[in-house]
């Protein structure tokens, strides 16, 4: 289907090259400096059957806050730019997803207006160097650069790590129902004509 992309970016604190195949299979090959933001990348990837490579260097002995949140700002733009014009998207997707004693849904508008809605448990245990407030800067990252209306909502959850996997994979599945063609869409989603 051609929905290939490949983007550089690079400023004073980060160096990234992505790459993306809204089309795939679920392989990945993501180096971001930050362990468990790359298995949560990976999970990404896998649920959702893009393709997806990631090589980010950035500043994380200061905090891994600019590399999260400029892969988030490079994965919006090579959504953004493999979608291109949305004509024959679904444009809608919506997932739930439990981890262990947590679930997180995630449900996605292709609207092209960017607004973030993260709910989260206020108390959560094993908290690690990766935590719900950094994911909350990539996931808005993400969401401003696609120009996607992003609700994230976990109902319930302990361990921290279990959130954040569950959200991950959500978004994953989320994103690849929204971003799916449907023959019956013969321009845009949308009874104005544009998105």
């Amino acid at each position: 289907m051609g929905r290939k992309v490949k983007f550089e970016r690079k400023t004073s604190e980060t160096e990234i090259t992505i790459e993306l195949d809204l089309d795939g299979k679920g392989g990945y090959a993501i180096s971001t400096g930050i362990p468990f933001f790359d298995h949560m990348l990976n999970l990404f990837t896998a649920h959702g059957f893009f393709d997806l490579s990631i090589k980010a260097s950035g500043d994380t002995d200061v905090d891994p806050h600019h590399t999260v949140e400029d892969v988030g700002i490079c994965l919006g733009e090579v959504v953004k730019r493999a979608l291109s014009d949305k004509k024959g998207i679904t444009r809608y997707g919506y997932a739930i997803t439990p981890m262990d004693e947590s679930l997180a849904k995630v449900a996605i508008d292709l609207s092209n207006r960017p607004y973030l809605v993260y709910q989260v448990p206020e108390r959560v245990y094993a908290r690690g160097s990766f935590d719900l407030y950094t994911a909350k800067e990539f996931f808005r990252a993400f969401s401003n650069t696609v120009g996607m209306n992003l609700h994230i909502e976990v109902p319930y959850g302990e361990n921290e790590h279990h959130i954040i996997e569950a959200i991950f994979k959500s978004l994953g599945r989320s994103l690849s129902q929204a971003v799916a063609m449907d023959g019956r869409v013969k321009s845009i989603l949308s009874t104005k004509g544009v998105l």
